[in-house]
């Protein structure tokens, strides 16, 4: 069978390159391993699927690593106003929430899925599932197309691979487009976890199971060495820390722990405030309700299920009545709360984070085309490349804009 384009992979940007190309009246074939379409899609932001962020495009390039200026032109010819009038020509509403993420009004990133899958149909896109692709099929460095496992051989002189990255194994990125690209010669930078959980070595930490922070910093140490700092939203678990601020900074987790030293993370329970006023405000409630045990006046500045191992690491006992404390009590109260110290047992492995840092080197892939430089014909387009962002939805955006230049170009 004969094509004008094969497109390997179904998520996101393969998708999106699909359609894209078969709107240039190219005759596509898009081929994926699973048995359904945009497996991972649909688990993405907690089956939300947050699609973009509504920040402007510098602020939003500055949410990459060192992939940020090979995305410029991507997200110059298609960005979050353009994937917005993608979907809501097909009468999806959304929602923007405080922090810029963009999700469907519905919460439910099937919504998302049916859309792409009703314009692949509309395109008359041949989609085949359950196949899974072995190799690029090349005769005197020019591409022919592809061959399964299954020993099924597709003609195409234009192939993009758009198979994510390593995580979520389950939902088929397993790799396959990294081997792929190997045997091209293409240069594949190390794959490594990024936005992943934290494992703590604290046993305490499985009390605290289910709680969460609104508004947190976290201060990475390898030794006495600060390595990073973010803020924002973290939920403890039974095994350590997860959430978005934990996410963010779990790459330089994953590096700092290669330096062979005790990796801590410090946790900034109020960091609106300053030793001032938190003493002040300690001082206020100390006063207000002398004859209030110290466990129960706290239960108006912590979550209730973090309090007594709190009071504990400060060496307070929480029985105590708010008129017995002393000031270097309330002196360890207040470090506490700016400075409890965590230990890093590991980072969850690759297949447990929510994106693969790593991948094929952009120095290799021409940006305004998603070609690659070393063999003319083949494309790239999302995880597969090596870029990656911070949670919010950058990294969706990232997906669709490489796989809309890459279905532009092919």
């Amino acid at each position: 069978m004969s094509f004008d384009t094969i497109i390997i992979g179904a998520g996101p940007a393969g998708m999106m390159a699909a359609i894209r190309a078969a709107e240039r009246n190219r005759k596509v074939l898009l081929i994926e391993r699973n048995n359904i379409l945009g497996r991972k899609l649909l688990i993405s932001g907690n089956g939300r699927c947050n699609l973009t962020n509504s920040c402007d495009i510098e602020d939003f390039l500055g949410k990459f690593s060192e992939s940020r200026d090979f995305l410029r032109n991507a997200f110059a010819k298609f960005f979050n106003i353009d994937l917005l009038l993608f979907f809501k020509d097909s009468h999806v509403k959304f929602k923007t929430e405080q922090n810029g993420c963009v999700f469907p009004q519905s919460d439910n990133s099937s919504d998302i899925l049916d859309v792409l899958k009703l314009k692949l149909k509309n395109k008359n896109i041949k989609v085949l599932l359950g196949e899974r692709v072995c190799k690029i099929t090349v005769r005197n460095k020019k591409i022919e197309g592809v061959l399964t496992y299954s020993r099924k051989h597709f003609a195409a002189e234009h192939i993009a691979i758009t198979t994510g990255g390593l995580s979520y194994p389950e939902t088929g990125s397993t790799g396959d487009g990294y081997k792929i690209a190997r045997r091209l010669g293409h240069e594949i930078v190390p794959l490594k976890p990024a936005l992943s959980p934290v494992r703590i070595k604290e046993r305490f930490i499985r009390d605290w199971q289910g709680i969460s922070l609104g508004d947190v910093r976290l201060t990475l140490f390898a030794g006495n060495e600060k390595i990073d700092e973010r803020s924002g939203e973290m939920i403890f678990t039974h095994f350590g820390l997860s959430g978005p601020v934990v996410f963010d900074i779990s790459a330089s987790v994953y590096d700092a722990l290669r330096l062979k030293k005790e990796v801590t993370i410090a946790i900034n329970f109020k960091p609106a405030l300053d030793h001032k006023v938190l003493n002040t405000i300690l001082l206020s409630e100390f006063k207000r309700n002398p004859r209030k045990t110290i466990k129960n006046t706290f239960k108006n500045l912590l979550p209730q299920g973090i309090i007594r191992q709190f009071l504990g690491n400060c060496d307070i006992n929480g029985d105590k009545n708010t008129s017995q404390i002393t000031t270097e009590e309330r002196k360890r109260l207040a470090k506490g709360f700016f400075d409890l110290r965590l230990t890093v047992k590991d980072e969850m492995p690759i297949k447990g984070s929510i994106i693969t840092r790593g991948g094929v080197n952009t120095k290799e892939i021409n940006p305004k085309t998603m070609e690659s430089r070393l063999m003319k014909g083949v494309f790239f387009a999302g995880e597969v490349i090596n870029i990656d962002a911070k949670t919010g939805g950058y990294n969706m955006q990232a997906a669709f804009s490489t796989g809309w230049v890459c279905g532009d170009n092919i």
